[in-house]
């Protein structure tokens, strides 16, 4: 009986045409604080995915790590029996450190030098995204390199077609502080094979090269190494890998997931993700004023019914909930209207990328989208509490409205 009257009220002709008004311009800022709060969360959802797709070609699912110190050492048996677990994919060894590399008689640069296998990629699939040249670390016979695009640019290598060799100058390990500055690097060359295109932060640092080379510089063994870097089967939780590899290895080694090798990244992007919420929930706020204003003109304009009603035998908390509904139907039309528009807006983006990304340095041409169904329970929530509060001190003041029955 509630629904029945608040809908009643709803679709009724007022005596003060004000009222349609204002309860049509509640409907309608409701609507657009739900729809552009869906946007804006998709947006935020889009550039996640995009970016945790760009740091999955570089980053495995799960690394292992020496807890102090830089290095590990894994035995074959070690390597062997990870490699054959049921949720293990691929593995590969990867040797990195800092390092300073010269072009001819150019400039100097520091860079991350990264030693990689053989199975690297199937790993990170860092080949998937070559830019210029090809993907290639080279043999004992010439050993090559493989440059972010824009440390190459930095250095002023043309990949394709210099046959000029890189220098490289890394620290030796274990070396005793009164030794002679020059006896405390080793030196090596690289010769340029291609270049990697996938996000700044790798473009502008990382140098990948073969392993061997690494550890010949390094004066490393054959099963010590800076990390193992593993991919897990499809469907398989990084999380969960990341258990059956502590279980396997033991409680020696750091293994960390994808997201936690990126801890601070993800941090930041949920936090302006959560920090937008905040902000645009701001808008239904204010839609929440026009509420009050359209329920309490409402009260007074159903006066006579609410004396009715209670002369009838109908308890205060009836007349309430009446007003409640009838705020909550408010809110409902608005949030179904903006939920529509939003995901019609989406669709339209995804399919003919409506809004541009200004600059050509983007990976996309537009703005991606990505609906969540999280989001659609966030919003509606979101609304549900607003409109109850909004709703509750008119449906309380009519509530307490006293019988006023004159006698004829």
């Amino acid at each position: 009986m509630i629904w029945q009257f608040a809908f009643r009220y709803f679709r009724a002709k007022k005596s003060t045409n004000a009222i349609n008004i204002i309860s049509w311009v509640s409907v309608t800022a409701i609507a657009v604080g739900a729809g552009a709060l869906i946007i804006i969360l998709s947006v935020f959802n889009g550039f996640e995915g995009l970016v945790k797709s760009l740091y999955s070609s570089f980053y495995p699912s799960v690394k292992v790590n020496a807890i102090s110190g830089k290095t590990i050492h894994l035995t074959d048996q070690q390597l062997k029996q990870i490699a054959g677990l049921g949720s293990v994919s691929q593995i590969t060894q990867v040797v990195e450190e800092k390092a300073v590399l010269r072009y001819g008689e150019g400039d100097q640069t520091i860079a991350i030098l990264k030693g990689v296998d053989s199975n690297y990629n199937k790993v990170a699939e860092v080949d998937k995204s070559i830019a210029r040249g090809r993907f290639d670390t080279g043999d004992e016979m010439a050993y090559r390199a493989v440059f972010g695009i824009e440390l190459e640019m930095a250095l002023g290598v043309d990949v394709e077609r210099s046959l000029i060799p890189i220098t490289v100058y890394l620290p030796r390990h274990n070396v005793s502080s009164t030794v002679l500055p020059e006896d405390a690097l080793s030196s090596g060359i690289l010769y340029p094979a291609g270049s990697f295109a996938i996000q700044q932060e790798f473009n502008s640092k990382y140098v990948i090269t073969n392993i061997a080379f690494m550890r010949q510089l390094l004066e490393m063994d054959r099963n010590e190494m800076s990390a193992l870097e593993i991919r897990g089967k499809p469907g398989v939780d990084d999380n969960v890998l990341k258990g059956i590899i502590i279980k396997t290895l033991g409680a020696g080694y750091k293994v960390e997931t994808r997201y936690e090798q990126n801890l601070a990244l993800y941090a930041i992007m949920q936090t302006e993700k959560w920090a937008v919420y905040v902000i645009m929930s701001f808008i239904l706020v204010i839609a929440a004023f026009n509420m009050i204003g359209s329920l309490y003109m409402l009260v007074m304009e159903k006066q006579k019914d609410i004396t009715i009603l209670k002369a009838m035998g109908a308890r205060s908390k009836l007349i309430t909930g009446i007003f409640l509904a009838e705020g909550l139907i408010i809110a409902g039309i608005g949030t179904m209207i903006g939920f529509g528009i939003s995901i019609l807006f989406c669709l339209a983006q995804q399919r003919f990328g409506l809004i541009k990304l200004e600059g050509t340095s983007f990976l996309v041409s537009a703005y991606p989208v990505s609906m969540h169904m999280a989001d659609f329970l966030l919003v509606s929530v979101t609304i549900i509490v607003i409109g109850v509060a909004a709703s509750w001190y008119p449906a309380r003041r009519a509530g307490r409205e006293g019988v006023e029955l004159k006698a004829t």
